[in-house]
């Protein structure tokens, strides 16, 4: 990982947070570097953070920077060589009923209580399931940069059932997907996988290169299905690189 005068970012400065217990890795200590002021980081900053391995969580840009583990991969897809594989397309068919459309970046409660069923089901006990309405609009609805909250509902109506929510911000090279959380009582519901085959075509559409998906960590159950999305490049010794089937497991 680069040392802090190795970053190219001279409007900025950089600390590392505390230790915390980590989110992936059970028994794993972890910490973060923060780039500050968060005002002064705009969209196209933003976007170099990015390249860089960093992600964004409100108004905070971090990435990891744990003393004994490098286990978080900044990854991304390279839109104009992704294929997606045959069970992706049928995720796709799938839910081609979806209409997506761009929400207002505010608080909406059918929004929020879909959130905390997400969480109730899909991580449980992580303490984002516990999040009040303040929490919630702190992570995903606080933003210095190009951010776009779409909504994903079954039919056009504006009161259709709301089964996704996805924030995404808009680089000057890709979109970064920020966060997403489905309906997760919908028996044999493949949301995740069509969401991302959806950014991917918005990519495309708007002539950007890349989708970037995050932090992948092989021995992380919960962040197995990035591994399923190939080509994937990872950014490992501060360069960007298709990961190979060692690398993936």
């Amino acid at each position: 990982m680069a040392l802090l005068k190795d970053l190219p970012f001279t409007t900025l400065q950089f600390y590392a947070t505390a230790p915390y217990a980590c989110s992936y890795l059970q028994g794993r200590t972890a910490r973060s570097q923060v780039a500050t002021p968060s005002n002064l980081i705009d969209a196209r900053l933003y976007s170099d953070l990015v390249r860089a391995g960093f992600r964004r969580s409100g108004v905070f840009t971090y990435r990891p920077y744990c003393d004994a583990c490098r286990a978080c991969t900044p990854v991304r897809l390279p839109v104009e060589r992704f294929v997606p594989s045959r069970t992706q397309r049928r995720a796709e068919k799938k839910h081609e009923n979806l209409v997506a459309r761009e929400a207002p970046l505010s608080f909406r409660e059918e929004h929020y209580a879909l959130y905390q069923r997400y969480q109730s089901s899909r991580h449980s006990g992580g303490g984002m399931d516990q999040d009040s309405r303040e929490q919630y609009a702190h992570f995903l609805l606080q933003s210095h940069v190009d951010t776009r909250l779409i909504e994903f509902r079954e039919g056009s109506a504006p009161d259709a059932p709301l089964r996704i929510v996805s924030i995404i911000d808009i680089l000057d090279d890709g979109l970064s997907s920020v966060y997403t959380y489905y309906d997760p009582d919908v028996e044999g519901a493949s949301y995740g996988t069509f969401n991302i085959l959806w950014q991917v075509r918005l990519a495309r559409l708007l002539g950007l290169h890349h989708v970037y998906l995050g932090y992948w960590i092989r021995d992380s159950a919960k962040m197995a299905y990035k591994s399923r999305f190939r080509p994937l490049e990872g950014r490992i010794n501060s360069a960007w690189r298709e990961l190979d089937e060692d690398d993936l497991g």
